[in-house]
């Protein structure tokens, strides 16, 4: 028996007979959350409605404890696998306490008839997700947010042993993503659930996955934990990113630096300068960071907004190299802005730089 409970085996996808994706290999152990990232059109929909038969595949095959999806039932595979995709399902004259429902389906008589121990799991599965007061209301009624909730209840009342959602974020606010993910981490580890799905905001992928697959053209070229795909090259080459960055650090977007030639000198550190560079970024202020650690707070922002950083290596003391050639900067500069950041035994010399600046007249303190 294979040590992983789902795994695909030489799968293609693509339409009409046509190859969009081949060689795709996914391997997950029970329990562990695969989240699918790359740019839009670029076929992990596809995917995932390969591997839930929602969409035929080309070549190859997926199994869930080895056995095939291909050769199940749809019955079979509906006691399996819950699936949450973006399509708008047809709720016209249904609750959402009958949308949800359905989700039992798999379990009744061919009359399809609920028994008291199905009704109890979908106020249940509706309880989880924060939408048992949503029962009574006509589903076509209600939110595009509080639609993604009841269905991923229905999901969850199926009692699937893996989870497949597309986009499942897409349309909710910030309190009810976390709540989202939450759910589907706290299924994952206590219940064993497996979790397939794709999400626009990396950086919650960075954080809630187990395994990150990163779609782009005709192979899958990365696929792994998040500490080994997220890495500033492979998600720049990624999503095509030439102008700004991702901050791997942050799990956020850094807009471009300012061009032109730097008449702002910034001192700071330990965090105190982040909110300062993105102020000078946002009003188009080319400037110099200095001197940083490599390991502060701030050097991992300044080396994507400001136009030259001045560092160090950490826990040493500034060299008479490293403080010369932030001096020479300054000296440059129109306008020297320090933000009050602490000085001790190590970057002392900051307080150099300091009094350089203000002998200068050019010493602003933020």
């Amino acid at each position: 028996m294979s040590e992983y409970y789902f795994r695909t085996s030489d799968l293609s996808v693509g339409y009409n007979g046509r190859v969009l994706i081949h060689d795709i290999e996914i391997r997950l152990k029970k329990g562990e959350i695969l989240t699918l990232i790359g740019p839009n059109g670029s076929g992990k929909s596809t995917i995932l409605k390969s591997i839930t038969k929602h969409l035929a595949a080309i070549r190859g095959d997926s199994f869930i404890a080895d056995a095939s999806v291909a050769a199940m039932s749809y019955k079979e595979m509906s006691k399996q696998l819950a699936v949450v995709l973006t399509e708008r399902i047809k709720g016209e004259l249904l609750t959402c306490y009958d949308v949800v429902a359905t989700g039992r389906y798999p379990y009744t008589s061919t009359l399809g008839i609920l028994s008291q121990e199905d009704r109890e799991k979908v106020f249940s599965a509706m309880e989880r997700v924060h939408a048992r007061e949503l029962a009574d209301k006509d589903f076509t009624a209600i939110s595009d947010g509080q639609r993604q909730r009841v269905l991923l209840a229905r999901a969850i009342c199926q009692e699937p042993e893996i989870i497949v959602l597309d986009e499942p974020t897409s349309f909710l606010d910030i309190r009810h993503k976390l709540e989202l993910l939450s759910i589907l981490r706290s299924m994952s580890k206590e219940k064993g659930i497996t979790v397939i799905m794709s999400l626009h905001e990396i950086d919650l992928a960075q954080k809630i996955s187990d395994k990150v697959m990163c779609v782009r053209g005709d192979v899958i070229e990365h696929f792994g934990p998040p500490d080994e795909i997220f890495r500033e090259e492979i998600i720049n080459s990624l999503y095509g990113i030439e102008r700004g960055a991702y901050n791997i650090t942050f799990g956020s977007v850094e807009l471009p630096r300012p061009e032109g030639v730097p008449e702002t000198f910034v001192i700071s550190a330990c965090g105190s300068g982040v909110d300062l560079y993105r102020r000078l970024q946002k009003e188009d202020t080319p400037f110099c960071a200095g001197i940083l650690y490599k390991n502060d707070v701030d050097y991992q922002v300044a080396k994507f907004l400001a136009a030259e950083v001045i560092a160090e290596e950490p826990f040493m003391p500034i060299s008479d190299e490293t403080y010369e050639k932030a001096l020479t900067k300054m000296r440059a500069c129109k306008k020297v802005l320090f933000t009050g950041a602490p000085i001790g035994e190590q970057n002392k010399r900051l307080a150099d730089l300091i009094a350089e600046a203000e002998k200068m007249g050019i010493l602003t303190s933020i």
